[in-house]
């Protein structure tokens, strides 16, 4: 199995379609209280590198949440769209958005010290702490 894939998917509505050119076929879930609180669970995305296209540009609305990403959403059917990473405008993408879920594996878990004691993953998975995701990603000061 190769590690990306081309990914084609939509929005809810149809009015947003989007084409990742790498998808991860690796799937993580954040538990932050930030991804809860957007998607009323935990957020399951795939890492789909800069090479993003849309097609229904005008039907999306982007929320500035952090100094370091942006969320964007259809402005019609509210549907989850990206988490982007500002300083390499790197998309994280609900991994539901696309069609070809076939060959997907949940991968890893971060932010696993702030996941609610009422859910769990049965899968063996590599999990990182809110600690080691800011020593490893944050943004230089």
């Amino acid at each position: 199995m190769s590690d990306t894939t081309v990914g084609n998917g939509h929005c809810l509505c149809g009015k947003v379609k989007v084409k990742a050119a790498n998808m991860s076929e690796k799937v993580w879930a954040c538990h932050c209280g930030m991804c809860r609180r957007w998607t009323g669970g935990p957020f399951l995305a795939v890492e789909c590198g800069t090479e993003v296209a849309f097609e229904g540009e005008d039907n999306i609305g982007v929320y500035d949440s952090s100094d370091w990403a942006e969320r964007g959403f259809c402005k019609t059917c509210g549907t989850h769209l990206f988490y982007r990473v500002k300083q390499n405008q790197q998309y994280f993408m609900p991994v539901g958005l696309f069609d070809n879920g076939a060959g997907f594996v949940l991968d890893h878990q971060i932010f696993i010290d702030k996941k609610p004691g009422y859910y769990t993953f049965a899968d063996k998975t590599q999990n990182m702490t809110e600690a080691e995701v800011f020593a490893k990603y944050a943004p230089p000061e």
